[in-house]
């Protein structure tokens, strides 16, 4: 099912008790409170794809657009923890308890990246390498040859679907895997072109092609023929075998930006293609995962993805536009959103609408 010819390209994450949402024009998350209340903060969006095109173009696109949305998702993320718990003992402008700055985002960026590294490109690359030393196995020992990156590889996938299952252990994460569910759904039934209400998501499952976890699982099997292709033609380095092992793992560092943009461009392809085998095919491991990364929401999970979609496709609504870049709004319930936003009512920041 194809979304409505000519509409916006949405996409979205799920956050702790909320969901995140990206639309051309503005990004959203909506996230529902411990009263039950839906608190939503609708701030614009302006790619630097828009004021650079050159930025738009194939190759570079997917980087652009993979590092903004890991900005987008951490400071998302830190906006959900402050307003999805109680915080009765902190006192109302305590220093350093609005959001994050672009510094602490930029530095928790940094921090996830590399642990992200060290988890899925040291780690396997340092194991398979010990693998071929316990094993006397030449070509496991080189850190060039192909068979080399073919285990490097499954040893990688293995990792990644091992710290999937423990994290969807934890309680915690299984509520976030639900909002995950329903940020799915919404899309979905945005792309089918029918009424934004809970009951039109409930028709949907929760495996969407287009998935973050799909884009993942893209750009590990991307990563093998990458360094199948390039660390072959790489010679020593030194003579030291360690120091040797080292060099070849910061190579593979540069590499993960043009492996993030090729495996854009396959997304997006296969998302073209859904409706034959080649789209199915490539999208089929990621819509596996995420059997684990998603889960059934209920309805109060479904009424959150809504408001968070609807806002982010009309932020002007929330008074979000030319000078005003950001905009908090509340309200008591999902039927007050709906109450406010049929009457065609404006919002203001931090209007506590309801």
């Amino acid at each position: 099912m194809m979304k409505p010819s000519g509409s916006p390209s949405v996409g979205g994450q799920a956050v702790v008790e909320g969901v995140m949402m990206r639309a051309p024009s503005a990004a959203t998350v909506a996230v529902r409170r411990p009263d039950g209340s839906i608190i939503v903060r609708v701030r614009s969006s302006f790619p630097l794809a828009k004021r650079w095109p050159v930025l738009g173009k194939p190759g570079l696109r997917g980087m652009l657009v993979l590092l903004e949305t890991m900005a987008d998702g951490i400071s998302a993320l830190n906006f959900s923890a402050e307003h999805a718990m109680e915080q009765k003992d902190e006192p109302e402008g305590k220093p350093g308890s609005g959001s994050m700055s672009k510094v602490a985002i930029g530095g928790t960026l940094a921090v996830s990246v590399v642990f992200g590294f060290a988890l899925f490109a040291a780690l396997p690359h340092f194991l398979t390498w010990g693998i071929g030393s316990i094993l006397g196995i030449e070509s496991l020992k080189s850190g060039t040859s192909a068979g080399f990156h073919l285990v490097d590889g499954a040893i990688k996938l293995g990792i990644f679907i091992l710290y999937i299952w423990l994290v969807s252990l934890m309680k915690d994460m299984r509520r976030v895997f639900e909002y995950h569910g329903a940020e799915h759904q919404a899309i979905f039934t945005f792309e089918g072109g029918l009424p934004l209400v809970p009951e039109s998501l409930a028709r949907f499952n929760t495996w969407h092609p287009r998935c973050g976890t799909a884009f993942l699982v893209t750009v590990i099997a991307v990563s093998i023929f990458v360094f199948v292709g390039v660390f072959p033609l790489l010679g020593q380095i030194s003579a030291n075998k360690l120091v040797n092992q080292v060099a070849y793992v910061f190579i593979k560092l540069p590499l993960i930006l043009p492996i993030g943009a090729i495996s854009y461009e396959i997304i997006k392809v296969a998302h073209r293609c859904s409706g034959n085998w080649f789209g199915r095919f490539i999208s089929a491991p990621g819509l596996l995962m995420q059997r684990i990364t998603t889960r059934r929401p209920d309805r109060a999970q479904q009424e959150v993805a809504v408001v968070a979609l609807i806002t982010a496709l009309h932020p002007e609504r929330a008074g979000v536009g030319a000078g005003v870049a950001e905009q908090i709004l509340e309200f008591r319930d999902y039927e007050a959103f709906g109450g406010w936003f049929n009457s065609g009512d404006s919002g203001s920041a931090g209007s506590g609408v309801s």
